[in-house]
């Protein structure tokens, strides 16, 4: 069995899509599992009125990403597990690639498909790695689809959108913050959790016939155009979250070792990201100063 697990928070429209997509799987012997963060809109209703093969767990406030898969995990009876976002379609034979290349090799504890964005041109992610500045780099991100990924092979790490498991990978790794780090709650938390299982000497596999399609960032709110830094389009609370996790992620996994081999690369990239955040505070405090004039006048 493969036990398909969906977050959702107030994303009626694309849930729908995606459980289409799970129930029109080739491969049948599925369980769904529904982790609803409190939504606002009808999701829990939507999803009891039209997928009642669903098991649904309704969680009454915001938990975010790590807690809710977590519960889902938990909750899950599958020899392997499929943590998808919400905004994520698959292709009528992910799940039948995705088992036959995890079956490729007993240490391959989880697979990356070929995930392109919506338009079905755009590369969103053909194997997670782990860059020298110590963020994690999507291969082929924004990329056109020109064939180029189409060798399979060993990546470092599977997307967070749409990752195929073994369950005793997520049982190996886990300890007292659970399967996906819970202090992380969102971002970052994919490139924990393949980082922790590499050092556990298991191994992620890319393998592009099995394909998804993704409305990147459409489950968070989308980005800022800075090259290269890529943070999220959030709350000031969201952002320091997305730093912290940076940070947490670097003291649990990165060695002395690998932090000097790559300190230009790491602090380079801590440049640009407090200098991001300085002229963000920067134009909000003069926004909020003529703010203050305009009512004064």
């Amino acid at each position: 069995m493969i036990s398909v697990i969906i977050v959702n928070y107030n994303k009626k429209d694309l849930l729908k899509r995606c459980l289409d997509s799970v129930r029109g799987q080739g491969f049948k012997d599925i369980e769904i599992i529904v982790v609803d963060n409190a939504s606002p809109d009808d999701s829990v209703e939507m999803v009891r009125m039209y997928y009642p093969e669903a098991k649904l767990i309704w969680n009454t406030r915001n938990l975010l990403f790590c807690k809710a898969y977590n519960q889902g995990i938990d909750a899950s009876k599958g020899n392997f597990i499929v943590c998808l976002n919400n905004d994520v379609v698959l292709d009528k034979d992910y799940l039948k690639e995705a088992l036959f290349a995890i079956g490729l090799d007993n240490r391959i504890g989880m697979v990356s498909g070929k995930i392109l964005r919506v338009d079905k041109k755009t590369i969103d992610s053909a194997g997670l790695f782990l860059g020298k500045n110590r963020k994690p780099i999507e291969r082929g991100y924004g990329k056109q689809d020109e064939a180029q990924y189409e060798k399979p092979g060993y990546v470092f790490g599977v997307s967070g959108a749409c990752a195929f498991f073994r369950r005793s990978i997520l049982m190996d790794i886990k300890d007292e913050n659970g399967y996906f780090d819970e202090r992380f709650g969102m971002y970052y938390e994919d490139l924990d959790l393949c980082w922790r299982a590499q050092k556990k000497g298991w191994k992620a596999y890319y393998y592009p016939k099995a394909v998804a399609y993704h409305v990147r960032s459409a489950t968070a709110v989308g980005r800022i155009g800075i090259k290269k830094i890529n943070l999220p389009y959030l709350t000031d609370s969201l952002k320091r979250m997305y730093i912290k996790n940076r940070y947490l992620c670097m003291k649990k996994n990165d060695s002395l070792r690998g932090i000097l081999l790559n300190l230009p690369f790491i602090i380079c990239y801590e440049m640009k990201i407090w200098l991001y955040m300085f002229f963000n505070l920067a134009l909000k405090s003069s926004q909020e100063i003529f703010l203050d004039r305009d009512k004064k006048t």
